[in-house]
């Protein structure tokens, strides 16, 4: 029998929304969808390379808490409010996962969780030998 563990990573809206930054059982970790939400809870300063930084390092952040590592990343899902950032929050990604190469998508939506965040992203990981 295996224990689910969780973690949360101190955004607000965990308690406002009744949720945890990530989920892990046996070898599985998912990772909520991030955004860029600094530990005051604002929203990260700069552009979207900036924020999708700050929701990635949120995001292996959350891993690493539970036992697991950037490496045994093997999904992601990147939503972006503008088509045009693409191409920087790509450059982002593979900063952090260009090794371990998840399976990964990358689509638009007409709006996210506050009006200045430009990109949010979630994971899951599986840990142990690939």
């Amino acid at each position: 029998m295996t224990t689910r563990q969780r973690t949360t990573s101190g955004s607000p809206f965990e308690n406002q929304f009744g949720f945890c930054r990530a989920v892990r059982e046996g070898n599985r970790i998912i990772v909520a969808g991030t955004g860029p939400v600094e530990l005051d809870g604002s929203t990260t300063p700069g552009g979207v390379a900036e924020q999708a930084d700050r929701c990635l390092a949120i995001i292996v952040a959350a891993i690493e808490e539970l036992g697991g590592s950037a490496k045994d990343v093997v999904r992601t899902r990147m939503l972006l409010t503008d088509p045009d950032d693409q191409d920087a929050v790509g450059t982002v990604h593979a900063r952090y996962f260009g090794a371990a190469k998840p399976a990964a998508t990358m689509a638009g939506v007409a709006w996210l969780c506050r009006p200045e965040w430009k990109v949010e992203i979630e994971a899951e990981a599986v840990i142990g030998d690939a």
